[in-house]
């Protein structure tokens, strides 16, 4: 599992991209990353097009986040598309085809839940 973040300079929307396997045994690092960026930024992007595996910990992590803030999940891999799908959460989580069109959206999909 490997991260990093980057900024849009248009729009200072960070984008965290996501790399590998992620599951119970490794999320926690992925949490305290999205966790400062929202802190810092108040919303953020997560590339997913790098993700090779993910749990239900991840997914109820993403839920989470897209709960408390602006989160947009960008060109998911087909084994995150699949799991979205299987679960409905396709149906209001913000997924957007690339990053660009994530850092481009000006209206909400499906805005945050409570």
């Amino acid at each position: 599992m490997t991260s990093h973040s980057s900024h849009s300079a248009a729009e200072s929307l960070p984008v965290v991209c996501l790399r590998g396997e992620y599951d119970l045994d490794n999320l926690a690092a992925l949490q305290a990353q999205i966790e400062a960026v929202i802190a810092a930024h108040g919303r953020v992007v997560l590339d997913a097009s790098g993700i090779t595996f993910a749990d239900s910990t991840f997914l109820g992590a993403i839920i989470d986040v897209h709960r408390r803030t602006d989160l947009r999940v960008a060109a998911p891999s087909p084994m995150v598309a699949r799991l979205f799908d299987l679960v409905g959460v396709d149906t209001f989580l913000r997924i957007y085809p690339t990053v660009d069109d994530a850092l481009a959206a000006t209206t909400p999909i499906a805005g945050p839940t409570s």
